[in-house]
């Protein structure tokens, strides 16, 4: 059923221009990490109100080259821009929903959650360090656990990803020679493995090659029926990826303190909270070309955050606290204008 319901949403952000001229439509461009979730806002939202979204999943990369070009209403991204690189463009951020980025392994008789890795683990697997899954550091890691000979293949984004930059920012805050040789971006160097487009291309690759480890967003370990990895959090513990784990490690953000809504939740303290958590943010001018289009856009943001949290929460995402919400729109009332100066939100 969730399925296809999710194939409906994806044919509805995909309208044709000849059917957008009969209702109004608004644009967007970017993440792949909240996809499944902005789908199923926008099929919904359509029937409600009649309002059709067309957003392209392309990656955060591309969703700040879009909207900086201005050929979209906004802009999303997984990887939050700096309050210096919005000034020089005059754009403002805020944050949508919350999630967690998953490794996820195919490896014959390897079920979800039978798997641990360590930080350091993860690391160096991904620095081709550790080439084999019957390695003495994963076997000491996962005692009982019948693992094979078996090369490893790492596969990785190949296209500039707010899910690869909350990936890699988590890296290199538990490895210092990652953080060193490779760091955290939206794209790096990759020193292994093979590279998919979008969240989608990742999963592909990892559920044809036997012996392969990828990160995706959960939602796509979900859907794909993957089989997802514990990690060792900053607490000690081993968790499982889960709504709940991913609200804990989202628990102690202050948003109130954050400049320019600049958050980044991985390696949170907590006894249950998942490592690898993120906050996927929207992107838009202050000073609004086309201010009604612009309210459109608020319109269903705002329908989204009021109206989405049980469907999100369905596809395990998290959604944002009612009081990160009212301060969010209350930006809205004094960051985005017309040209004339006045607020197009109140």
């Amino acid at each position: 059923m969730k399925r296809n319901i999710m194939l409906a949403a994806a044919a509805l952000l995909t309208v044709g221009t000849i059917q957008a001229q009969a209702a109004t439509t608004i644009t967007g461009a970017g993440a792949t990490f909240p996809y499944p979730v902005y789908s199923q806002w926008a099929h919904d939202y359509h029937k409600v109100t009649g309002v059709k979204l067309n957003y392209q999943a392309i990656g955060s990369g591309g969703g700040i080259k879009q909207i900086k070009a201005k050929t979209v209403d906004f802009g999303a991204s997984d990887a939050p821009m700096t309050p210096e690189a919005m000034d020089k463009v005059g754009l403002m951020q805020f944050p949508m929903i919350m999630g967690g980025v998953v490794p996820v392994v195919h490896v014959k008789g390897i079920h979800a959650g039978d798997l641990k890795l360590t930080a350091s683990e993860l690391a160096d697997i991904y620095m081709g360090k550790i080439t084999k899954w019957n390695d003495v550091r994963i076997r000491a890691t996962n005692p009982g656990v019948r693992l094979p000979r078996k090369s490893i293949t790492v596969v990785h984004r190949s296209d500039g990803s707010g899910t690869t930059w909350i990936f890699t920012n988590y890296l290199s805050k538990v490895s210092g020679e990652w953080k060193t040789k490779i760091g955290n971006d939206k794209s790096v160097a990759w020193p292994v493995g093979v590279g998919g487009k979008g969240n989608q291309g990742v999963a592909a690759f990892v559920g044809k090659i036997n012996g392969s480890i990828g990160y995706v967003e959960y939602a796509y370990a979900l859907q794909n029926h993957m089989a997802s990895v514990k990690l060792k959090n900053h607490y000690g513990n081993f968790v499982a990826p889960t709504a709940a784990n991913f609200q804990s490690a989202a628990a102690g953000a202050d948003w109130a303190n954050a400049n320019g809504y600049y958050m980044v939740l991985t390696n949170q303290p907590g006894a249950t909270s998942w490592p690898i958590t993120g906050a996927s943010f929207i992107l838009m001018y202050k000073s609004q070309a086309h201010p009604a289009q612009g309210k459109a856009v608020l319109k269903f943001l705002d329908w989204s955050y009021r109206n989405g949290a049980k469907s999100a929460m369905k596809l395990d995402y998290v959604p944002m606290p009612k009081a990160v919400i009212k301060m969010v729109e209350k930006t809205w009332s004094s960051e985005l204008r017309n040209k004339s100066g006045r607020a197009i939100w109140k």
